[in-house]
């Protein structure tokens, strides 16, 4: 199976109103900056996997506030919730190439190594998750998706991770683990994304810039 894997970045367009936590600290303004930066980064680490299919996985084709400087292949998440959605972008992946990524947008500074991990494990196994610290999960590969297998499911919640993980199981799918990773969803996760980056700035220069323009 030597197809490029997509691997889809979720991500609605990076405009005012796009990060209600961090605008409520931040305002919208530089909210919608610090997402157009956690896109960029996440979007170029992906970019740079050689054995990667870029995808934007996001709600419009006009890709313009992602301020890209060059055009991403667009897919549509189309209607319904997370999962309705995921499941969708993931199916169309497995019938392009036989496998499939979707990771989240917010999330500078993932260590590319973390996707390797992911591809290694779709090569043995049929599902892989990527779990987050505050118990779900940034990633998640599929090389066979059943209908509802994301259906339904408690999304933002602490055992988000616990149910995808069961779910899959059921349909049997058993998920492999990529190492954990976080998201950044809150203002109070932001040092942690500045400590991280202070070590290796390079993984996310985007964010680096934002975070220290807004002094965060």
């Amino acid at each position: 199976m030597n197809a490029p894997i997509p691997v889809c970045v979720f991500a609605k367009p990076p405009i005012a109103g796009a990060k209600t936590r961090l605008s409520r600290k931040y305002g919208a303004s530089a909210a919608a900056r610090l997402a157009r930066a956690f896109f960029a980064d996440v979007f170029a680490t992906v970019r740079a996997l050689p054995w990667a299919r870029p995808i934007l996985a996001t709600t419009t084709r006009d890709a313009g506030a992602f301020e890209l400087e060059e055009p991403p292949e667009i897919w549509l998440q189309g209607e319904g919730d997370l999962g309705d959605r995921m499941e969708r972008v993931l199916a169309r992946g497995v019938a392009d190439a036989g496998r499939a990524i979707v990771i989240g947008a917010d999330l500078p500074g993932l260590p590319s190594a973390h996707l390797d991990s992911a591809r290694e494990a779709l090569a043995t196994r049929e599902a892989v998750l990527g779990p987050t610290v505050d118990g779900g999960f940034y990633l998640i590969g599929l090389s066979r998706v059943p209908s509802g297998a994301l259906a339904h499911l408690p999304w933002s919640h602490y055992d988000t991770l616990a149910k995808t993980a069961a779910r899959l199981a059921e349909l049997g799918l058993d998920a492999a683990r990529a190492p954990i990773w976080f998201d950044v969803d809150e203002p109070d996760d932001l040092p942690r994304v500045r400590r991280v980056l202070e070590r290796n700035p390079e993984r996310a220069p985007h964010t680096m810039e934002a975070l220290l323009a807004m002094g965060a």
